[in-house]
């Protein structure tokens, strides 16, 4: 068990210790989109949620819990982001939800990313539930990542 990077020896959970790694440039893109009625997508894309602007919320959502990854899946380290973007595309049966994350650091910004596109996706889900309960977020994925050890990798089309 000692080949798995979050196990010790004995097969108890663990932090890696990232503290002998160089610091290098960091980047992580995610994506994942949620299904909904066309109503549901019209009201949205509209600006006619009543809870408010949708995307606007959704944006911030999503920043705002890249941030806090590290409070949130339990052996993530704490990272100093550099950068935590993400666009909206309405798509013909939902909206599409893309993140950027980056940082120079020794550790990949890959669950930051993803973690910043389902928060923003399950505040759609939130503010247009009301609209539509039957939506489905979906196609959570890592898309690319680039820095570190391993290097550039980017998701098979």
């Amino acid at each position: 068990m000692a080949d798995l990077t979050h196990l010790d020896a004995a097969g108890h959970a663990r932090m890696v210790d990232v503290g002998a790694k160089p610091e290098t440039p960091r980047v992580a893109i995610a994506a994942g989109r949620i299904r909904m009625s066309a109503e549901a997508l019209a009201a949205i894309r509209d600006g006619a949620v009543p809870k408010g602007d949708v995307i606007a919320a959704a944006r911030i959502a999503g920043i705002m819990a890249a941030k806090k990854t590290a409070e949130l899946i339990p052996l993530c380290h704490p990272l100093p982001l550099h950068s935590v973007g993400i666009d909206f595309a309405i798509e013909d049966a939902g909206v599409c939800a893309t993140a950027t994350a980056s940082l120079t650091g020794k550790t990949g910004v890959e669950m930051e990313a993803m973690t910043a596109v389902s928060i923003a996706l399950l505040t759609i889900y939130d503010m247009a539930k009301a609209i539509d309960k039957a939506m489905v977020i979906d196609a959570i994925h890592l898309i690319e990542k680039r820095g570190g050890k391993s290097g550039h990798w980017r998701a098979p089309a």
